[in-house]
């Protein structure tokens, strides 16, 4: 659990003078927090962990955007506050990892054409978890259940 810890890593920022650290850690508690209060109950491990990856995911958007728009030094700072989030979650899984994944869902679900892609997606997503990344997902699904044309 994340909760638990967060005041002591803030704590321990705190002293290290470690602004950047404090900072994201102050709105990773303020977004547990809101959520837990959102849910009305103690976060799971696994709610706290898809908390955390939503906002690396807002982190690695501004990373793009700021890149885009040529704002390195704001970039960068994006950078450092995504190393810190995604040090509390699991190892990302790997692509081949994914894909077989995808496939064994697809023969499990009986699935061969693009209108059961909703029912692949979220049986992998569940069987994944926060390891793999929902968009990386849909497009392995996608591309393996597009239609083949032919010529």
């Amino acid at each position: 659990m994340i909760s638990p810890n967060i005041q002591k890593l803030i704590q321990e920022a705190m002293k290290a003078k470690d602004e950047t650290r404090l900072s994201t850690l102050r709105l990773l508690a303020s977004a547990l927090a809101y959520e837990k209060i959102a849910q009305q109950k103690v976060l799971t491990e696994v709610e706290e962990l898809a908390v955390v990856k939503k906002e690396a995911k807002k982190r690695e958007d501004a990373v793009k955007a700021y890149t885009v728009v040529g704002a390195i030094q704001r970039a960068e700072q994006e950078k450092k506050e995504l190393e810190i989030l995604k040090s509390f979650l699991p190892p990302q899984m790997s692509d081949e990892e994914i894909r077989k994944i995808v496939e064994e869902t697809i023969v499990q679900l009986g699935v061969s054409d693009p209108s059961g892609m909703g029912r692949v997606i979220g049986a992998v997503k569940t069987k994944t978890g926060v390891a793999a990344d929902g968009a990386k997902i849909a497009q392995m699904v996608k591309v393996r259940l597009a239609p083949k044309e032919s010529i």
